[in-house]
């Protein structure tokens, strides 16, 4: 039986860092209500189902592969925008694409998360401070993300 990759636990605190977890963030999926703002403590955080990119080949159906519950924190939060994303839609189910940065350490910056179908998500912070955790046992994706070249 092939090794089970160990559930991840991934930082970044600047924009070279968040390329990776964008990458392993790529095709996982939520809904509006997997997402919150604690604005006292100046925290984003979201629940999603991500798929696993990551794993080894011969550890996964190749036709279907496997996803994992993560959750994904970012903190120093001063202001959040959604762009096509109605709050009060707790069931809309979103597709999370891409997790850039722009900006610097002095000045903070804009952390975006760019969903399908145009919709985002930008993220105002003092600096850039992200986590990703896996919180879960992986399970057999019903398919596997598929991207046009």
């Amino acid at each position: 039986m092939p090794a089970t990759p160990a559930p991840l636990r991934l930082a970044a605190e600047d924009a070279d860092d968040l390329k990776a977890i964008s990458a392993l963030v790529q095709d996982a999926v939520l809904t509006v209500a997997d997402m919150a703002y604690l604005k006292k403590a100046r925290r984003f955080a979201l629940v999603l189902n991500r798929f696993r990119w990551e794993a080894d080949e011969k550890g996964r159906n190749a036709k279907t592969g496997t996803r994992v519950r993560s959750g994904l924190q970012i903190e120093n939060v001063l202001k959040v925008e959604a762009k096509g994303i109605a709050q009060d839609a707790k069931d809309t189910i979103l597709s999370l694409l891409a997790l850039t940065y722009e900006g610097d350490a002095e000045s903070g910056g804009t952390l975006t998360l760019t969903f399908s179908a145009g919709k985002a998500i930008r993220l105002h912070v003092e600096a850039l401070d992200a986590m990703l955790t896996d919180l879960s046992e992986a399970w057999a994706a019903k398919a596997r993300p598929g991207h046009e070249a």
